[in-house]
């Protein structure tokens, strides 16, 4: 059969046009408590969370977890401090492949899952989050949706270049069935909820 047979029989058996629904609705539970679940979804993928009352809790919780770490870099600049650098814009990439931790304050926080809706203007450069060995994210606890419809209808109205959700430490289970975290991006992801 010839390519333009080919495409001639599909052109001739398409499936009839349907229109979309007005709307999409989904039911909720409006009693779910957005925070518990959003924290246990968080620990069961292999996050840590912490609930804090202030951004000064931060700091010491890093330097607790993470005392052999030489490059910390933060995005968020409630934390900038001697401790805890600003994120300088470097052309190349290449710059940021020995960050320890960078720590991030996302857009949206979805419960259902525990992603985390980050924009470009967020993370510095795009590769950041992704190259890091450990991630951190600052999350609002206003900025909690029930499920990623929820996070759609803000996501939509939002105006942003890039984007991604990020949920949990990066892993992998394709070798031997075995889970190893940190396969194809950081390590561990540690959460502080606040607000």
């Amino acid at each position: 059969m010839s390519r333009d047979q080919i495409l001639a029989a599909l052109q001739q058996n398409q499936p009839e046009l349907t229109p979309l629904p007005d709307t999409l609705s989904f039911p909720r539970d409006e009693s779910l408590d957005l925070k518990e679940k959003f924290i246990t979804m968080a620990e069961g993928i292999g996050s840590k969370v912490y609930n804090i009352a202030s951004f000064d809790e931060i700091a010491p919780l890093i330097k607790a977890s993470f005392p052999d770490a030489k490059r910390i870099l933060t995005v968020v600049p409630e934390l900038v401090s001697a401790e805890i650098p600003a994120f300088e814009l470097h052309e190349d990439p290449h710059t940021y492949e020995d960050v320890d931790v960078a720590i991030f304050k996302p857009r949206i926080a979805v419960a259902e899952n525990s992603a985390l809706w980050i924009t470009e203007d967020l993370m510095g450069v795009r590769a950041l989050p992704f190259i890091t060995q450990h991630i951190m994210m600052v999350v609002d606890r206003n900025t909690l949706v029930p499920d990623m419809h929820a996070a759609y209808e803000q996501i939509g109205l939002a105006d942003y270049g890039f984007s991604t959700f990020i949920s949990g430490p990066s892993k992998t289970a394709d070798i031997e069935q075995s889970l190893v975290l940190g396969a194809h991006g950081p390590r561990s992801m540690t959460i502080f909820l606040y607000n």
